[in-house]
Parts: C-alpha cells; sequence; structure tokens
C-alpha cells in the first residue's frame, strides 16, 4: 500500500466514524455547530497524528503487557498541550467543547489506531495513517455538523441564514435528529463505498475494513484449521 493509498482510506473506505463506527460520543456532541465540529476534529487530528508517531518510535521499547496504559499516558501527554493551547489562544472553543475535549484521551479512534496500525509500522507510516483518519473524522464531523445546524438551527458557523432560519427542523439539532443523520450519513457511505447492500458474509474478519492490518487469522482460515482439526 502506498503513502497516498494509506492517507485516502481514512476518508471513505475505512472513515473512523461512518465506516468503522468509532468515536461516536464526541461526533453526536459537538455536531450541532460547525465551528465546534471542526475544532473537535482538528484537535482529535493532531493528537492522533502525534500520539501514532510516538507509539510507532517507542514500539519496541514498551512492554507487551502494559503497552494500554502506556499508550493512555502517551495520549494524555498530547492532549493535554493541546488543551493548554486552546485555553490560551481560542479560549471560545475550549469553554465549548468542554469535557470532551479532554476525553480524547480516551477517544475509540485514536486508541484503535494507536492497537491495530501504529504499534505495528513505521513513523511515517503511521503518521500518514494518523493524518487521514484524522481528516476522514473531520470530514465526517463537518458533514453531520452542516446538515444539523444549517436545516435544524438555519445557520451557518452560528450566522443566520436568511429565509431559512423560518422554516428549519429544530429536531435536527437534537439527540434524535443527530442519531437520524448520522444514521443516514452511514448508509450512504456505506452506498458509496460498497455499491450494494451488506451480505451476511460480509461481517467478520472477511469484511472488517482492517483485517489487511490485524494479526489475527481470517474467519476463514479459523474454519480451515478447525475443519483440519477435526479430520
Amino acid at each position: 500500500m502506498t503513502k497516498m493509498q494509506n492517507f485516502l482510506k481514512g476518508l471513505i473506505r475505512e472513515n473512523p466514524v461512518l465506516v468503522l463506527i468509532l468515536g461516536t460520543c464526541p461526533t453526536l456532541a459537538t455536531t450541532t455547530s460547525i465551528l465546534n465540529a471542526l475544532g473537535m476534529g482538528v484537535a482529535a487530528t493532531v493528537v492522533l497524528v502525534c500520539s501514532n508517531m510516538a507509539i510507532s518510535a517507542l514500539r519496541r521499547v514498551i512492554p507487551d503487557k502494559v503497552r494500554i496504559p502506556c499508550y493512555i499516558v502517551l495520549i494524555a501527554g498530547f492532549v493535554t498541550a493541546v488543551e493548554l493551547l486552546l485555553h490560551a489562544f481560542v479560549p471560545s472553543l475550549y469553554n465549548s467543547l468542554g469535557i470532551y475535549l479532554a476525553l480524547i484521551v480516551v477517544n475509540c479512534i485514536i486508541l484503535g489506531r494507536a492497537e491495530m496500525y501504529a504499534s505495528k509500522n513505521g513513523v511515517i507510516n503511521s503518521a500518514v495513517d494518523g493524518l487521514g483518519m484524522g481528516c476522514g473524522f473531520i470530514l465526517a464531523l463537518f458533514a453531520m455538523s452542516f446538515i444539523r445546524e444549517v436545516f435544524g438551527a438555519g445557520s451557518f458557523c452560528g450566522i443566520e441564514i436568511p429565509g431559512l432560519s423560518k422554516y428549519c427542523i429544530p429536531i435536527l439539532a437534537k439527540t434524535p435528529g443527530g442519531f437520524l443523520v448520522f444514521g443516514c450519513l452511514i448508509t450512504a457511505v456505506n452506498a458509496l463505498s460498497h455499491g450494494k447492500a451488506i451480505k451476511k458474509k460480509d461481517f467478520g474478519c472477511a469484511g472488517c475494513p482492517s483485517a489487511a492490518t490485524c494479526g489475527k487469522l481470517s474467519c476463514t482460515d479459523e474454519e480451515k484449521t478447525g475443519e483440519e482439526a477435526a479430520k
């Protein structure tokens, strides 16, 4: 896989939010506003790229038995740095994101890429993977926040859209609307990336977008191994 393919896979084919279904908590919580969504996306991307590079560089040093605590400590350090920078230079965004900024530490996207990719690959490839996944996260947040703010609140980046504010759909800006938009976007991305309905055989290792980077046997291999053992 080339570096460009490694980067592009995170945008649609392995989008962390709309395909892998990770990071749903900040996705639903911060997408009522485009500015908040973009702020969360950029902050998470910076942490994702930096943590991927650090974990990849230290992958031969970190003991396997304590790798998850070590990953969290590294990620927490980068999150703290991002928090301090936002608090100092963009206090309004810092206050808007609130607790969800600190919760980047346990964001499933960042921990997932650390465990699945950065711990098994070089620094440059891990940085590219983190950037691609981060851009996919930003893209998903922007798409959701655009629909929810424009059609739910009748505004764009906090600026009221003349004529539309009277005909907006307020439920889109609320929690039920967030789940509705989320489900519709997942369906749309699945249709674009696969072009067909998901079949039963797509579930499991064979249908997993990250199967190429997983060290486990595929479902087919496991079945064959079981059949050979039975014979």
